[in-house]
């Protein structure tokens, strides 16, 4: 399981293929992280998780720039891409301390199945808050396969 304390230390350096981008908490930070993620995935040799991973990313970035919406300028969002070449870590950190939550949506709806999408996409993920510090990472682990 994932904890706070996965980014510090010899837990980050243990990651062969590790890749960090900070975003402001804008709309356009989307295609921007989304293309981030092709491109590192790319360079990387692992393009057949790039869909799946493009999609993750989309979902947890949107949801980060959401939940910073009530959080004080400057707001940002921060993408880590980890892998070590047969899994793909997607962890998002944003501002605020909740919780994500799982709407139920209707067939009409446009919006409210993200964190449904993450949950067939990825082979596991979860949320933790950061113990000292302020936010969330969510994260979402992909096969590289």
């Amino acid at each position: 399981m994932l904890s706070a304390n996965f980014l510090d230390g010899p837990a980050a350096l243990a990651w062969p293929l590790c890749s960090y981008l900070e975003l402001g908490a804008l709309p356009s930070a989307v295609p921007c992280a989304r293309l981030h993620a092709s491109q590192v995935l790319w360079e990387w040799g692992l393009s057949g998780a790039g869909e799946n991973a493009e999609l993750v990313v989309s979902e947890l970035v949107t949801n980060a720039i959401n939940a910073s919406r009530d959080q004080p300028w400057p707001r940002t969002v921060r993408l880590w891409l980890l892998s070590d070449e047969s899994r793909v870590f997607v962890l998002v950190w944003d501002g605020s301390p909740m919780r994500p939550i799982s709407v139920h949506a209707d067939e009409q709806a446009e919006s409210g199945r993200g964190l449904l999408l993450i949950e067939s996409i990825s082979v596991r993920w979860d949320w933790f808050p950061l113990a000292g510090h302020q936010g969330k990472i969510f994260w979402a682990e992909l096969s590289a396969e």
